[in-house]
């Protein structure tokens, strides 16, 4: 099966056309596009730019886009530089990364809403609990019967009036 660059090749060739004319219609710079037809992916810097010239560059020609992918995908795992994305810093990852990242992934507007009803919930317990609490509290509700009990033996209550 011929490799990407062949195929690029071929279908310029085929249509009679120069790279310049390529280049010009696709606005892809001249040197990526002999660089793709002559399968130096080391001239691009990420897979993302090869995949995309790829694609415009077969678009253009009228080629075959998802075999020539399918076809390229292959070339580029069987590189040593393109096998595997790069990292993207140096840096191992930290706490406040982590952190960052979990705040970004959060549905704010849901969140919002469960804070509210969390709070909701939270304040009908604490009024409930504080209306207990006074109810147990009150003086005047555990009273025993009374009885009246003078400070002097001779005390007596006055009669009540007829």
């Amino acid at each position: 099966m011929p490799t990407v660059a062949e195929q690029l090749r071929a279908g310029r060739e085929a249509r009679n056309l120069t790279v310049e004319q390529v280049a010009e219609a696709t606005k892809i710079r001249t040197d990526y596009v002999r660089a793709l037809e002559d399968g130096n992916f080391s001239a691009f810097s990420a897979t993302i730019y090869i995949r995309g010239s790829v694609k415009s560059y077969a678009m253009f020609l009228k080629l075959d886009v998802p075999l020539l992918s399918a076809t390229l995908e292959a070339e580029l795992k069987g590189t040593q530089q393109f096998s595997e994305p790069p990292p993207l810093t140096e840096q191992k990852t930290t706490i406040l990364d982590t952190l960052t990242l979990f705040m970004a992934r959060v549905n704010w507007k849901m969140g919002f809403v469960g804070l509210a009803g969390l709070g909701l919930i939270i304040l009908v317990a604490v009024i409930f609990f504080s209306f207990r609490h006074h109810k147990k509290s009150d003086p005047l509700t555990n009273l025993k019967p009374a009885v009246y009990q003078p400070a002097h033996a001779s005390d007596t209550l006055p009669l009540p009036r007829r």
